[in-house]
């Protein structure tokens, strides 16, 4: 009897200790999951980075000019309005050539009758009849009458006002019936292709530009449009008064989008590292001039790790120091971390680009 008692006292006391035992670990379990921050991460992956400088720039036309009159006249007839294409050596518009004219006609007669005393005093000379001085004298008002011709009818010619090269009217200043006068402005006539982006770069930056870079260029007037283009021009000129130099990026535009004068940025492409180490830039912390990440280690324990940062894009940096490929990095929820601390990852970590 008391054998049977001493037994059942004992299954009841292990009954006991193994349900203190289960619920002191269920605690444990649950004070785990209390300590455990939830955190976003991104895996440590490799690519190409690109150092670029930005700025800010004008457009302008490479060709542009200002059509002047070479004649004076009353405007008889315009041809052309402000943004028509012409081509080069087309008509914009007619002087009343009147007065030219009959300066062309009254050349050709004085040359014709000038021409036939020539002949005489030729004749005359080869019978020396005359002396060489008067035949000399008879040949100098012949070509003075050809240039008088050629004269009259150049000014003919320049009572159509022509444009200079392929291009848009982009401004007309006169009108039917205006009386102008010689280099007087009639039209300005841009060619939109190409256009140059006109950008002062400062002076630490001139080593690193050089002529046919990649350039991507976008203006503030038409959204979600990126052109491309290259590095034209580079003045070796440094301005003292602002510490900055030149540079001319050549624009492609093959669907005319673009217009001179529109402003935008320009992102210069010069130098590139190929297969490197990229982590995004959400999981990179800077204090004090020094950069770190927390690695999330295989037991999902952080540790801080200082880093050393390379080039830059508009999502990753370049890390050269600190990081290896493969390693899981905090991208959110790093103000709540310490070193040591506990993490649970949110989502699936992704490879950074």
């Amino acid at each position: 009897m008391k054998r049977i008692l001493f037994l059942t006292i004992i299954v009841f006391t292990a009954l006991i200790f193994s349900s203190c035992a289960e619920n002191g670990q269920s605690a444990t379990t649950d004070k785990k999951k209390i300590s455990e921050i939830p955190v976003e991460s991104a895996i440590v992956g490799t690519g190409d980075i690109s150092a670029v400088f930005t700025g800010t720039a004008t457009l302008e036309a490479e060709d542009e000019a200002k059509v002047v009159a070479k004649v004076y006249g009353v405007v008889n007839e315009i041809f052309v309005e402000e943004g028509d294409y012409v081509k080069k050596n087309q008509a914009l518009a007619r002087l009343d050539d009147e007065q030219q004219r009959f300066r062309v006609k009254q050349a050709h007669a004085n040359l014709n009758k000038i021409k036939a005393e020539f002949e005489r005093s030729k004749e005359l000379f080869q019978k020396q009849l005359i002396s060489a001085e008067n035949f000399d004298k008879a040949k100098f008002e012949v070509e003075s009458l050809k240039a008088s011709l050629n004269l009259a009818e150049l000014e003919l010619k320049y009572a159509t006002i022509r444009a200079p090269f392929n291009g848009v009217v982009s401004e007309r200043y006169i009108k039917k019936g205006n009386m102008i006068t010689v280099n007087q402005e009639t039209f300005k006539i841009t060619d939109f292709e190409p256009l140059n982006a006109i950008l002062y770069v400062p002076e630490r930056h001139l080593n690193k530009l050089q002529k046919g870079q990649t350039v991507k260029f976008t203006v503030d007037a038409i959204d979600n449009k990126l052109f491309s283009g290259n590095v034209e021009r580079i003045s070796p000129i440094v301005d003292p008064n602002t510490g900055t130099f030149k540079v001319t990026v050549k624009i492609g535009d093959p669907g005319k989008f673009l217009k001179p004068g529109m402003f935008g940025r320009v992102n210069i492409v010069y130098d590139t590292h190929k297969n490197t180490l990229l982590v995004p830039k959400d999981a990179v912390m800077t204090e004090d001039n020094e950069s770190s990440v927390y690695v999330i280690k295989e037991d999902t324990m952080v540790v801080r790790r200082n880093i050393t940062l390379g080039f830059s894009n508009s999502s990753s940096y370049e890390i050269l120091v600190g990081l290896n490929k493969g390693d899981t990095v905090v991208t959110i929820g790093q103000s709540s971390l310490k070193d040591s601390a506990r993490v649970v990852i949110v989502g699936i970590p992704v490879a950074a680009k």
